[in-house]
């Protein structure tokens, strides 16, 4: 105990964050692990594309919305992404559900519901935005960018086939698996969740709240802020509504869709699997596209 009296206030702050933040995002990561263990043993390629609409655009509209009935928290939706790739669910498919999982699921958006006194405003304003965002990557990945984001060298998982094996196994299979990704994903998570409790210690939010001064400059803060704090989707929207008096709706709105997006424990497991490339090509179109949109709802409220 002595050993822990000793260190300074603003390092027990930054370890009581750091565990905060991994209490509340790892039933997430176990979550999207199990489901990928049994994606693994239940998904096969050819069920994936039997269900998949034929047109590439339906395709990418089938991603975005999928997240209504398939909901995942950001702490959680990487593994589960991965999983798809390999399943061969095309990249302009499990992009926008990536993007819109964790902000479009029935949880999340009762949530928002609820921290903003009930307002359907700001909750369409959230699934709006998302929904944008999504069908702009898939255009993107679909018609315009290269759509193999998995990295080069990343080692993907044998196929095996599951058909003829008593069920007990495939429980088996998808629980060992399911093991296996949660401890891979789970060290990217703790490098992540120290970075984002460091500065969140370490670059105090009243000298991001003076920074946003005008419009533009404020909806920059607050998407560097989500950056920051890296909360999970469940939680944002109750910081977001603190922060609505003092900075406006445009900004407030693009904290709520750029966390759930991209976060610094969420970019640390993208790292693991996806190339620099779309990484930098996710983050510079979702955030081209949240300022404009952001912009455009403060013109216009």
């Amino acid at each position: 105990m002595s050993i822990f009296q000793n260190l300074p206030s603003s390092v027990l702050q930054w370890m009581a964050i750091f565990l905060s933040i991994i209490i509340e995002a790892l039933p997430f990561i176990l979550l999207g692990s199990l489901l990928s263990g049994f994606i693994e043993v239940y998904l096969t390629p050819e069920r994936v594309h039997k269900y998949l609409p034929k047109q590439k655009f339906f395709r990418i509209l089938f991603g975005t919305l999928v997240g209504f009935v398939f909901p995942s928290c950001e702490c959680g939706i990487v593994p589960i992404i991965t999983r798809f790739l390999e399943k061969k669910v095309p990249s302009y498919t499990a992009v926008p559900f990536l993007t819109t999982a964790p902000i479009i699921n029935p949880i999340v958006l009762f949530a928002t519901y609820s921290a903003f006194g009930n307002s359907f405003y700001i909750l369409s304003l959230r699934l709006i935005g998302a929904i944008i965002v999504a069908m702009s990557l898939g255009i993107l990945l679909g018609f315009v960018l290269d759509d193999k984001i998995l990295k080069d060298n990343y080692v993907s998982h044998e196929q095996e086939d599951f058909s003829q094996v008593p069920w007990p196994k495939k429980i088996f299979h998808a629980l060992a698996h399911a093991i296996d990704e949660f401890f891979d994903t789970g060290r990217y998570l703790i490098f992540g969740s120290l970075v984002a409790s460091a500065m969140q210690i370490y670059v105090p939010t009243h000298i991001l709240r003076t920074l946003g001064g005008t419009p533009l400059l404020a909806i920059l803060v607050l998407m560097l802020m989500a950056f920051i704090l890296s909360l999970c989707s469940e939680a944002d929207a109750f910081i977001g509504a603190s922060l609505l008096s003092t900075l406006g709706v445009g900004p407030v709105t693009a904290f709520l869709l750029i966390g759930p997006m991209v976060d610094i424990k969420n970019l640390m497991m993208m790292l693991k699997s996806f190339k620099l490339r779309f990484i930098a090509q996710f983050v510079g179109v979702s955030s081209t596209v949240i300022i404009v949109y952001c912009l455009l709802v403060g013109v216009l409220k």
